[in-house]
């Protein structure tokens, strides 16, 4: 993993690492960004961070040509890959050694609704982050995302719901904790309104969380 200049103890991924002082070099953090849909949380990152000096999203890539995380990276000027599922569970030594040229040093996970391959997770050790909309370890695993999270939390007559943002390992949603924001469900929710207050929570908080990890 890489580490700050001169603090070989101080890595990236460390939530509770110290701010150095100014006399110190902050290197850029390349990072990635993997989404399969809209991309409304990929926007909201590249205008959250578009003047940040300490990150760049360098690269959006996605497994569907027609997703409109497309334009949406297009619009901001990102350079854009398509990568199948077959392609990413397949391909995965090429896909490493290409985002390892590109000096990628975090992948966000945005909304990617394919699993992520062990020996990719193993090639970057807590430095792939995933948003999960419910309160993890409730409403997790294959097949758990988007509307399918919000049925089933209203159908168990849950009395809040929220997201998850947490680091990959090679299990569906089960990996380390960095951040949980909670809304209530009330007794007239719909799996709409539910949606609004969920993606009003990834908006507010997964900027947040990666400020976190610079």
């Amino acid at each position: 993993m890489r580490t700050l200049n001169n603090k070989p103890n101080c890595k990236l991924s460390i939530l509770n690492c110290q701010s150095f002082q100014n006399d110190y070099f902050y290197p850029v953090i390349n990072a990635a960004i993997f989404a399969s849909g809209e991309g409304t949380n990929a926007e909201n990152l590249m205008t959250y961070f578009k003047n940040d000096p300490r990150i760049k999203i360098k690269l959006v890539i996605t497994n569907r040509d027609d997703a409109g995380v497309v334009k949406r990276a297009e619009d901001h000027k990102k350079t854009v890959q398509i990568i199948s599922k077959e392609a990413l569970n397949n391909y995965t030594d090429q896909i490493i050694e290409f985002l390892n040229a590109e000096k990628i040093d975090l992948i966000i996970l945005a909304g990617f609704l394919i699993m992520i391959p062990e020996k990719l997770v193993k090639a970057f050790p807590h430095k792939i982050i995933n948003i999960h909309p419910s309160l993890l370890p409730k409403y997790g695993g294959k097949g758990m995302y988007g509307s399918n999270v919000h049925k089933a939390v209203i159908e168990n007559k849950e009395s809040e719901s929220g997201i998850t943002i947490h680091f990959v390992n090679e299990e569906y949603d089960k990996g380390e904790v960095i951040l949980q924001a909670k809304c209530a469900v009330n007794s007239n929710e719909t799996p709409e309104t539910l949606a609004k207050k969920i993606h009003q929570l990834e908006y507010d908080h997964f900027p947040k969380a990666i400020e976190k990890l610079l």
